[in-house]
């Protein structure tokens, strides 16, 4: 069971670039979601990633030489959950549509970019929280993330409605 969840029912063996495929399906179910009128789903389905990446990324990891194994992909799954509550919660309390063709989409390519960005590029306390090689780190880094892409993505709806908007007509 501790596989399955750290590398997110296996996703974790897709290759290349597994961290991307895990943000990717996670940012999929949660526009699913959000559609079907299940957009509470997203701030618990983050609150059950984080707990159960805090719980299984230890045992995963015991035992083993690499500290990060780029198949444990629950933190990239809390941290892209994290990222979309920013948009998503706001825009199921204006009752917006959020699609994947139509409606709000930057509600979810904005936090799954940004997300990715400050997962790779790793600014500040991401990389601090990188560079702790322990299971806690391979958790912190990809929340920090999270709130980093979700705070960027509130500024960026921020500046299109209120500056580009009104200036586009």
């Amino acid at each position: 069971m501790t596989s399955i969840i750290a590398t997110f029912l296996g996703i974790g063996h897709l290759r290349p670039a597994p961290g991307t495929w895990a943000s990717l399906v996670t940012t999929i179910l949660a526009v699913l979601a959000y559609q079907a009128g299940l957009a509470l789903l997203v701030p618990l389905a983050f609150v059950a990633a984080t707990v159960a990446g805090f719980v299984t990324v230890p045992r995963y990891l015991a035992g083993r030489a690499d500290r990060d194994p780029s198949e444990v992909v629950i933190d990239e799954v809390a941290g892209q959950l994290l990222a979309l509550c920013f948009t998503i919660l706001p825009l199921w309390n204006h009752g917006a549509a959020l699609g994947f063709v139509s409606g709000a989409w930057p509600g979810w390519v904005a936090p799954f970019v940004l997300f990715r960005l400050f997962d790779i590029w790793k600014p500040w306390l991401v990389g601090r929280a990188d560079r702790r090689h322990d299971a806690a780190g391979v958790m912190l880094d990809d929340l920090w993330a999270g709130l980093f892409a979700g705070i960027v993505s509130v500024v960026l709806a921020g500046l299109y409605h209120a500056v580009l908007q009104p200036w586009l007509g």
